[in-house]
Formats: C-alpha cells, structure tokens, sequence
C-alpha cells in the first residue's frame, strides 16, 4: 500500500476548496456522502456525542488498536469517516445547540440522518438554520422520507433491502431451495450516501446562480427503488415478478459463475457474437449455430438446457486455462476472488486503490481510496479517520473564536468533549 497523507493533497486549491460541511450524521449513508465530499477537499465538521461518537466507532472487532476501548477505532468508522474534523457537542444542552447553530452559519452544507423531526426542538431544522443561513444546502436522510405513512418509522438498510425488494432477487433460485439473502455490503446505504452526494453537488451548483439553498429529502427506500434498475423495469414492463437467478442474470445467458477444475470463474457474454467466440474456445461451435441458443432472447428461454452443457465444458480445466483462452478471444471473463484476492490484484495496486494514513499516534490507517480520477486536479486525503473529539478545541476556537476560557467552561459543564 501507498502512503498518499501528504502526496495526493496536491495541487491547489481542490475540487470544493472553501465549502464547509457541517455532518450531523452517523452509521453509514451520511458519513460516505460527507467523506465524499472531504475527499474532493470540503472542509468536514463531524459533530459527535461526547464519550459515545458515532455508532460505528464501537462496531467491531477488528479495530485498528486491536481493542475495544474508548481510544479503538473500528474498522467500520475507518471506512466512511476519513478527512473529517471530530467535534464533541452534546445537542442537547442549549449551550451545545447555540455551538452548533454558530457552525451552521458558516456552513455551505448540512448532512444529517436523525428522525423526520428530530432536529426541529434543537432549533437545527432546515426551516429554523436557512433564516440564518438562507445559502445552506440541507440534505436530510431517513428510511422513509419527510412525508408519507411511514415516514417517522426507523429504517435500517438490511430491512430496507427487504422490504425494497432487493433480496427478492438475490440469492439461489427458490426452485432449488434458495431463499431470499441480503448483498454483502450494506449497498442500500451506500448508494444512498452516493445520491445524496451528487445531490447536494447538484443544489450548490444552483445556488451559485440563485445564491439560495435548499432542503434535499433523501429516503433509503426511494433510493432502493430506484436502483432495482432493470429489474424494476423488467417487472413494469412485463408484469412478471422477477424471480431469483443466483449468480444468473434475468436478461443475459450465459451471464453467471461456473464451476472449474480448480476454482470458479465469471463468464458475461454480452451479445451473440461473444457467445459464438465463447463456444469456440469451449469446443462447442455446435451451440452457436443451434436456433435454440443462436440469439440472446433463445438462450434466455433456454437457459436450462443450455447452462449445464457450458458448465460440463468448463470442468474440463482450470480457471487460468480457462482466463487466458477467454481473454485471448475477447470473451468477458473474470476469476471468482475472496477480497484478499481482489485488493491484491496489480490492477487494484496500478490504480492506487489501497493507501495508508499516519494519524496523530503514528499508528499506520490502511484506507480504500475513493475511485474518481481528474485529469485536472487530485483528491485530497490530509486528515485520517478522526479519534472522538480530536478537533473540537481546534474548530470552535478557530471557527468561533471562542477563547480558552470559554472552552474550559464548555469543557467543565460537559457541553463540550
């Protein structure tokens, strides 16, 4: 891994150099939207509870300490809070509130994902922050939105892979006994971080032109409708609901896992032609020319017949056999890895995609870097994952211009950590 704390943060200024994002948010959707944004060079204030922080600094093991104290950090908070400034204000003393609202004043962006509600008796709802801040760009995310029958329930993104729909259609086929199985990574967060990322990109954008902000409402099962994609079309279109496929696709054959000698490989043939090449390198020129499989619609109705004579070839050799005679004809091919196999690939490794942070204990962050590449400027990784409170002195002092006194009296009424 490469040591990018001090490399990538150049050239200067950065992509969103000057906007200022006050993160009200925890777990994941919000704190990957707010990395984001510190990764294209925000400046991010991460307001936490004093002694408890976010949630996920006390998800583990593994943490990166090896323990499970106070000072540990999770590798969770490691993956979704990177180039943040951690500051401990308790919201619910007024003086906590009056501290956050004067960070409000000054922020360009306001990411936060309590209850629809929840912020309004601390005076830090948008309608209460965009009289002071008209320019405020507000992103608020909940499970369910601001409005609607379900909009006060909690929603958390494995119930809402369920009820969304999503693990209807993951897992092996209900025929062979499958049943429904939430995605690996809690995907439903992510993307709704991502949404609400280009979100409030899209909204300061707008403001340059109006010089107005605006409130973002964002629902974990809106974005999960949303990205059913094709498979959300597929059921309007036709009707049909869409059933389990496994590592199949509903629209594509072959588009799956197989079974090698040694291993298992991914084949995605994407169109007749690759199909022909791919049935040539198999030995099986026959099924190009046969009319049940000759086009993708047939080999979709065919699926059935036509996967176990594939799989049958494909035991015959191995999976580096099976790559480079795959590759060679342009087939779409790709070896099944464990996540050790795929962060050790030389293209992770030609692409930057692991590196290391120092933080302030000299203790070595590994990190998984964000994926954009600008020609025309570099992401900036100054600060690593923040330990609890480790920049509260540092913002409300230089931001607020609160003197040390007033910081020891915050500090002694518990308002501050």
């Amino acid at each position: 891994m490469t040591d990018q704390s001090t490399t990538s943060n150049q050239p200067s200024p950065t992509l969103l150099d000057g906007i200022k994002v006050l993160d009200l948010s925890r777990i994941l959707a919000g704190p990957w939207a707010t990395q984001a944004l510190a990764d294209f060079g925000a400046t991010v204030w991460k307001i936490e509870k004093p002694g408890v922080g976010d949630d996920t600094r006390h998800w583990g093991p593994p943490y990166l300490a090896g323990g499970s104290d106070e000072a540990a950090l999770s590798a969770y908070f490691l993956a979704a809070n990177r180039g943040k400034h951690s500051v401990c204000i308790d919201l619910t003393q007024q003086r906590g509130q009056d501290l956050v609202i004067a960070l409000a004043r000054q922020a360009d962006v306001l990411v936060e994902n309590f209850k629809v509600g929840g912020l309004k008796r601390y005076g830090l709802d948008y309608v209460s922050l965009s009289r002071i801040n008209p320019g405020l760009v507000y992103c608020s995310i909940t499970g369910f939105g601001q409005t609607g029958p379900q909009a006060n329930a909690a929603g958390y993104d494995a119930m809402i892979q369920a009820s969304g729909g999503l693990m209807s259609v993951t897992g092996e086929p209900a025929a062979a006994g499958g049943q429904a199985q939430k995605v690996g990574v809690a995907v439903t967060d992510l993307m709704t971080g991502m949404y609400a990322t280009t979100g409030i990109l899209a909204a300061l954008h707008q403001r340059q032109a109006t010089g107005v902000g605006q409130h973002i409402d964002l629902a974990l099962l809106d974005t999960q409708i949303a990205m059913l994609a094709n498979q959300g079309m597929n059921y309007l279109v036709s009707g049909q609901v869409p059933e389990r496929h496994g590592n199949g696709h509903p629209n594509i054959v072959p588009y799956q896992t197989f079974p090698c000698a040694d291993g298992e490989v991914f084949l995605a043939v994407g169109n007749d032609e690759q199909f022909a090449r791919a049935c040539s390198v198999l030995g099986l020129d026959e099924l190009a020319q046969n009319d049940r499989f000759s086009s993708n619609h047939q080999r979709v109705a065919n699926r059935n017949r036509l996967i176990p004579l594939l799989a049958q070839a494909l035991l015959t050799q191995g999976v580096g056999h099976w790559l480079e005679h795959f590759n060679q004809s342009g087939v779409p091919c790709g070896p099944v890895n464990d996540i050790g196999q795929a962060m050790a690939q030389p293209q992770v490794k030609h692409r930057q995609m692991l590196f290391e942070m120092v933080d302030e204990n000299s203790r070595q962050i590994p990190q998984i870097a964000n994926p954009l590449k600008f020609s025309a400027a570099a992401l900036s990784y100054p600060l690593p994952p923040p330990v609890l409170g480790g920049s509260t002195r540092q913002v409300l002092s230089e931001e607020l211009g609160l003197s040390e006194g007033e910081l020891a009296n915050l500090l002694a009424d518990g308002v501050i950590a």
